[in-house]
């Protein structure tokens, strides 16, 4: 990637990400000094550390900063895949929106709070969610809101509980709205009968009606005061909330191939022989399973240390994938939802705050298993297109008709 800012990196006033030398960086800017040094001072830093919240920093000469005015130049540890809210499955929105709860509880305990709460900021490193914006944080001020409340509802708990209620393929609405559900839009698709969850009608419901009242009215100086006792209540109620959303398990014949279909015993033996065999020659350490299902080849690279991301079309087998490698399970190993025939394209403020499927690439080797019959016959796309597609996709192809 060239040198220079990043173009998903310009929202916040205090800082952003740029590249040099190969090198991802953070420049701190002025107005986030403060916020900066109460992070470590606190101790809040070490304890985020210490449960695996935040992405770890080092610190780096300050002349590297390629904008005048910062204070501090930081070096978090790369996370090698960045994947976004659109492409994961149910249990992996859950998880990232519980992380963040336990982020903004952490916050309080040390007399800071998350200033914002995008699902954007976290990403699975080693198979758990972690915080990738160390900006994220500001001192606390005793009777100030959760300023980053709507937008918790917006990115976590409205498309949670449309998945939960309707249907998994509400999980597209993220792609469509870049700032998360709308909260009208969210109450208003979401049935009856999810007024009684106390959570998602306090927090949904409520809330969008709330803001339906108070749309187009001039701002009171004067400002609700909360205390610190009831943001934790709000973070504890949204916890709740959070867990009690589950996963209506679809029976579906793609979450269920390996074990009713198609393969003998012996013959899936000797496919998982040469597919090991072939990867051996291939190498990572970057492998793309294109139409990965549950994983179950995807595994093969995973276990050869190398990082391995699972794509399918379909969310309850991306689902039972992630699944198994949730908790650091199989930290190499990280399942996506992802439809290859309308792949993940460049979206945001001038198409580049989250980068295309193929922009983030190429892999060092794509592994596509009886996935071209499907692309080319069931979706009439013409062979040379898929051909083209997967030269694109990485540098190395395993393929089967």
């Amino acid at each position: 990637m060239p040198d220079g800012p990043l173009s998903s990196s310009f929202r916040d006033p205090g800082g952003f990400l740029f590249r040099r030398d190969g090198r991802l960086l953070r420049q701190v800017n002025a107005s986030c000094a403060d916020d900066l040094a109460c992070l470590h001072e606190s101790g809040l830093y070490d304890a985020l550390q210490d449960k695996g919240l935040l992405i770890p920093h080092t610190e780096a000469p300050l002349d590297l900063a390629p904008v005048p005015g910062a204070v501090a130049v930081l070096e978090p540890e790369c996370v090698p895949f960045i994947s976004y809210p659109y492409e994961w499955c149910f249990t992996q929105l859950r998880d990232a929106a519980v992380a963040t709860l336990r982020l903004q509880r952490n916050a309080l305990a040390h007399g800071m709070v998350l200033k914002d709460a995008s699902a954007y900021n976290i990403q699975f490193l080693r198979g758990q969610p972690v915080l990738i914006d160390t900006l994220s944080f500001t001192r606390y001020r005793p009777g100030e809101p959760w300023a980053a409340y709507r937008q918790f509802c917006q990115h976590f708990l409205a498309p949670l509980a449309l998945m939960s209620y309707r249907d998994h393929r509400m999980l597209g609405l993220l792609r469509s709205q870049i700032d998360g559900v709308p909260l009208d839009m969210g109450s208003g698709l979401l049935p009856r009968r999810s007024l009684l969850n106390p959570g998602i009608l306090m927090h949904v419901h409520l809330h969008a009606r709330s803001q339906k009242r108070h749309a187009g009215k001039p701002v009171k100086r004067r400002q609700v005061k909360v205390s610190r006792d009831a943001m934790i209540g709000i973070t504890e109620n949204l916890h709740k909330a959070v867990k009690s959303l589950r996963w209506k398990d679809r029976n579906t014949e793609w979450a269920h191939y390996y074990d009713h279909t198609n393969y003998s015993d012996s013959a899936l033996a000797e496919k998982r022989r040469l597919v090991g065999a072939l990867l051996d020659r291939a190498g990572g350490p970057v492998v793309w399973d294109l139409g990965a299902n549950t994983g179950h080849f995807s595994r093969l690279a995973s276990d050869r240390g190398w990082l391995t991301v699972a794509m399918d079309i379909d969310p309850a087998a991306v689902e039972m994938d992630w699944l198994d490698c949730r908790g650091g399970n199989r930290p190499n190993l990280l399942p996506l939802v992802m439809d290859l025939k309308n792949p993940s394209p460049s979206l945001g403020w001038a198409h580049s705050e989250r980068d295309a499927l193929l922009d983030r690439g190429p892999a060092d080797t794509v592994i596509a298993l009886a996935l071209v019959h499907h692309l080319a016959i069931a979706n009439n796309l013409p062979l040379e297109r898929v051909a083209d597609f997967l030269a694109s996709a990485g540098r190395r192809l395993i393929i089967e008709f």
